[in-house]
């Protein structure tokens, strides 16, 4: 009889990955790197194991959003107080922080529970071309 292999932390073997975030489309980046992230790209994928790889994305700040995406789109957040909601269009997030448009439509891809967490943690976005990761040597991942 057969059995299913199941992956452990033991055994499994981590990359690193760059991706070059310039002139592609924000949800289509954005899923393909939670595919990495969780591991559905590795044959030896199990469900309940971490077993994802490190990615590096770069060029944050030349990310596209298609459609009025970029005037209609919101991100809410609350202090926890009445009326503590926060709203900043998808274009005021782009200009302060583009490294944060990019981290929340990763998450929002990922298992809303603490194995979603601990494979968020591998995941790096920069808004310019450099980062400081060149010890790793990360491998040019292309979508």
């Amino acid at each position: 009889m057969r059995t299913t292999y199941m992956a452990n932390a033991d055994t499994i073997e981590r990359k690193w990955y760059v991706v070059d975030a310039k002139d592609q489309t924000l949800g289509r980046l954005a899923s393909e790197v939670a595919k990495v992230l969780r591991g559905k790209h590795k044959v030896t994928y199990t469900p309940h194991v971490d077993c994802g790889d490190h990615v590096i994305i770069i060029n944050a700040e030349h990310i596209k959003m298609t459609g009025k995406k970029l005037d209609q789109k919101l991100y809410r957040k609350h202090s926890g107080y009445v009326g503590g909601l926060k709203e900043t269009t998808a274009r005021e997030m782009m200009e302060k922080n583009p490294e944060k448009v990019v981290t929340l439509a990763v998450k929002g891809m990922l298992p809303k529970n603490s194995l979603g967490r601990k494979m968020l943690t591998k995941l790096r976005v920069y808004a310019g071309e450099e980062h400081g990761h060149d010890a790793q040597q990360p491998e040019e991942l292309k979508f």
